[in-house]
């Protein structure tokens, strides 16, 4: 095992790098797993081996980090001083361990899946680390992302996103118009100004849902190559839900009801 113990470090300095920008992220294809959640995620949905593990002073009396380096035999492995590994990770309280890791490559199905979402600049990792948390709960096959959201593979989106990243197959800097017009299926927006009730709608078989800008919703250009704009009716108060819970509330409907009968076209 390697120790690195000077921030003047050359494979240390490339880490801070990756670290801190999705410049190099793009450029490099790579980014860092922090702590043994999103690593053992990451390991369980079949992804090819890290490039290189981390691991700090404290891991040593770390049960949890010892048994999920059983499953790496074959890849590097650093010891880092406290002080240096905390300037690798995005937690308040510091784990035991990091992964540098490619990113996915995940081609686009033809046609696409039959559970989608295309969100368009979605900024705020948090949000679209829970959108993704939830996708990845009900069983989306694909998520589209413009290229205004927020870097998918940033530390604070792989946080909260708590391992969905690796049971979804995810599309960057895409052009959802072109996108939305090659999905067969139903296509719904959320939107304030529709009476059309979320609960009314029928979301069995080939469907997809258009999520749009925290503050400002979806572009008009999008809003009309949606099929049906839904709105999710609240009976307290406030005017409508913070995007990735009401991303949530769609999808769960979704779910709750393709676990039952198929869509009345498909009944003969």
């Amino acid at each position: 095992m390697k120790h690195i113990s000077s921030n003047g470090n050359t494979f240390y300095k490339e880490l801070l790098k990756l670290v801190g920008s999705a410049r190099q992220r793009k450029k490099v294809q790579q980014t860092i797993l922090d702590g043994t959640h999103l690593l053992a995620a990451y390991h369980a949905s079949g992804n090819k081996q890290p490039q290189h593990l981390l691991v700090n002073d404290s891991a040593a009396q770390n049960r949890e980090v010892a048994k999920l380096l059983e499953k790496f035999p074959d890849v590097p492995l650093s010891r880092l001083d406290d002080s240096l590994f905390a300037k690798l990770s995005d937690l308040k309280t510091p784990g035991c361990i990091l992964a540098l890791i490619d990113l996915p490559q995940q081609p686009v199905s033809s046609p696409p899946g039959g559970f989608c979402l295309f969100i368009e600049d979605v900024q705020d990792p948090g949000n679209l680390g829970s959108i993704l948390r939830s996708a990845a709960a009900a069983g989306c096959d694909e998520i589209f992302l413009s290229k205004g959201c927020a870097d998918v593979w940033s530390p604070k989106v792989l946080r909260a996103g708590m391992g969905g990243h690796f049971a979804l197959s995810i599309h960057e800097s895409v052009d959802l118009s072109a996108a939305i017009e090659k999905f067969d299926g139903k296509i719904f927006a959320t939107a304030v100004d529709t009476k059309q009730d979320l609960y009314s709608c029928d979301f069995r078989g080939r469907i997809a849902f258009v999520i749009g800008n925290e503050g400002a919703g979806l572009s008009d250009r999008l809003l009309a190559a949606t099929d049906q704009h839904v709105t999710i009716p609240m009976l307290g108060c406030g005017e409508s839900l913070n995007v990735a819970a009401a991303t949530a509330v769609c999808l769960f409907e979704a779910v709750r009801q393709r676990r039952q009968l198929p869509p009345a076209s498909a009944i003969k």
